[in-house]
């Protein structure tokens, strides 16, 4: 069999991610069913998280009430194997992914910047970028709100069932709304862009800080001489490579840590939580799909030669990593090489575009604002009139503007929201436990979204420029 032969055979990464998604998702199910309250109650186990975090909690769950439980040993044993098993596993993935987002950011831009020398040409891609992300994030909560209201998924709950799902999370809820309040205003998030001191920015991993930095000093290397330049250039160039080389090594590793960062979400959320939010799940889901399926191929099929197929084949390996981690930050490595390796985008747009909108691009997260701020309106019998409606667009277009791409976040954007909104606080306490506790499958849904936009947006940026290579890139 020749090597072209055995290439063509070769299962595309994908696939193999989505396979990894698919048995997670199995796995996870079985492990919830499994090990379900009346099996934990017979262990003797009142928090199954914190038992499975403590070994010593292990080994006294194996001796109950009138000797040791063997059964119970083996039980414990094999559950508390297969939570630290995938999340060791997820949390590896997710180190290495980490590890070079800072570095591709600030190397692949310093060489993108200088090699434009033309500051209005770095302006007219910023300006199309800025506007492109501010108008679909605009676009999305509009979609939220449109679902929310003909759908209407806060109607219906009866006071039982509405307790019963604030019971389990008031705590988080407390939590999230205190961080909310500590959270500075617009003027301060702007003035945030510009770093105090830039290397505690690469530490911290404050990527909009990041931007910032890389952008001037690529910009000041086109105003010194070029023989100087030529060198800091050339440096910043191999390490793009370099850390393009350890993205593949990194990626080899995705199958195996999807499964298990999925398996973990899954056997944690379990099914019937799921099942009591079901319709409010399904009308944020419907509002993400029909962003990344009607609104995002719409707007490629207007403005860039780019096909559907070509689209969605070259970014695939972003969305589904996306989807399992829940950052659009941790995807921001395989997200600039989807789009420049797989896409065929420049790299002096790329570098620009996709850790921008990695910070600024919220569509997902924003539309979800919309859904679930109608959702806890009618959960708790209050009217929103259209200027409130309105009042929502604007507050979560600006708040996602340098919202950390980090799981969670958009529970925070949303408490703004709620509180611009002037609700009451027993709602907003009450609305946040609600949704907590499938907040986390839905993040996973919303950051995809996110990531699709990002690679919309640089698309259309660099077909402006005309900075797409006609074939696109590699396809594996």
């Amino acid at each position: 069999m020749n090597a072209a032969s055995t290439k063509r055979k070769r299962l595309a990464l994908h696939w193999k991610i989505l396979l990894g998604l698919l048995l997670g998702v199995a796995v996870g199910v079985m492990i919830n069913l499994f090990w379900t309250a009346d099996t934990w109650a017979g262990l003797g186990v009142h928090d199954p998280a914190s038992f499975l975090a403590d070994s010593l909690a292990v080994r006294e769950a194996s001796t109950a009430v009138g000797g040791p439980n063997e059964h119970a040993d083996t039980g414990a044993h094999a559950a508390r194997f297969i939570r630290f098993a995938t999340a060791f596993t997820g949390d590896l993935f997710m180190r290495g992914l980490r590890f070079i987002a800072v570095p591709i950011v600030l190397f692949s831009l310093i060489v993108g910047a200088s090699s434009l020398n033309d500051a209005s040409k770095l302006g007219r891609i910023g300006g199309k970028t800025i506007v492109l992300y501010l108008c679909t994030t605009a676009v999305a909560i509009s979609v939220g709100l449109v679902l929310a209201n003909v759908i209407a998924p806060g109607e219906g709950f009866g006071e039982e069932a509405r307790q019963m799902l604030m019971a389990g999370s008031r705590s988080g809820a407390e939590a999230k709304i205190a961080s909310a309040e500590t959270r500075p205003d617009t003027w301060q998030t702007l003035l945030d862009i510009v770093p105090k001191n830039p290397f505690a920015a690469l530490a911290q991993t404050k990527m909009l800080q990041v931007v910032f930095a890389s952008l001037l000093i690529g910009i000041a290397l086109t105003r010194i001489d070029r023989d100087k330049a030529r060198a800091v250039i050339g440096f910043c160039d191999a390490m793009t490579d370099v850390i393009i080389q350890i993205v593949h090594w990194v990626l080899m590793l995705a199958p195996v840590a999807v499964f298990a960062l999925i398996v973990e979400v899954v056997a944690d959320v379990g099914i019937d939580v799921l099942g009591s939010l079901i319709k409010y799940s399904l009308t944020v889901v419907a509002g993400l799909a029909i962003m990344i399926f009607i609104v995002y191929p719409t707007a490629l099929k207007i403005f860039t030669p780019v096909g559907y197929g070509r689209f969605f084949r070259a970014i695939s390996p972003a969305q589904l990593l996306a989807f399992s981690s829940a950052s659009s930050g941790a995807t921001l490595p395989v997200t600039m090489d989807c789009c420049e390796q797989r896409l065929g985008l420049s790299e002096e747009v790329t570098s620009f575009v996709i850790p921008l909108g990695a910070t600024v691009n919220m569509d997902g997260t924003a539309l979800y604002q919309g859904v679930a701020a109608v959702f806890i309106a009618q959960l708790f019998g209050i009217d929103l009139s259209l200027m409130d409606q309105l009042t929502i667009i604007l507050t979560a277009t600006m708040a996602s503007i340098g919202t950390a791409a980090v799981p969670g976040a958009g529970i925070i954007m949303l408490i703004i929201v709620l509180q611009t909104l002037d609700f009451p606080d027993y709602a907003v306490a009450g609305g946040i436990a609600v949704i907590l506790a499938v907040d986390r499958i839905l993040d996973m849904c919303r950051t995809a979204c996110n990531v699709t936009g990002d690679c919309m947006v640089a698309t259309v940026v660099a077909a402006g420029e005309g900075a797409i290579e006609p074939g696109g890139g590699r396809t594996v």
